[in-house]
């Protein structure tokens, strides 16, 4: 059985950094889609940044690019957030899904319905 395990969530103020992790377990799939997605309060959940497990090609939506960089390891089956210049905005549940597909199309950021397992999401918080 897949399972996603986020952790690294925090409070910071503006401009801090925070890493977070999702470590998976239970699957073989030899390549698939990673994203990120958060939700805030009252909106829809959206997707941050993917990674194609298989090759390491990356996507971003714009309000992160330049800020966030999404990575893995392979040897832990771990995949890293990395968020610097954290803006307030940027308060939200944070949850890591997998599509058990080849590649991660740009559409799949804007498609939580395409991911098949979701972990239970890690808060973070950014005062001002």
């Amino acid at each position: 059985q897949v399972q996603l395990r986020e952790s690294g969530g925090g409070s910071v103020q503006a401009g801090g950094s925070l890493r977070l992790s999702c470590a998976a377990s239970g699957y073989t799939y030899s390549t698939d889609c990673l994203t990120w997605f958060r939700q805030a309060p009252g909106k829809e959940r959206e997707g941050v940044a993917s990674i194609t497990t298989g090759s390491g090609n990356t996507r971003y939506a714009d309000s992160v690019q330049g800020r966030f960089t999404i990575s893995q390891d392979n040897a832990k089956n771990v995949v890293y957030l990395q968020m610097n210049s954290l803006k307030p905005e940027d308060t939200a549940m944070y949850y890591c899904a997998v599509a058990v597909a080849t590649y991660c199309p740009t559409t799949y950021l804007r498609s939580p319905n395409r991911f098949e397992y979701w972990g239970q999401g890690t808060q973070v918080t950014v005062s001002s």
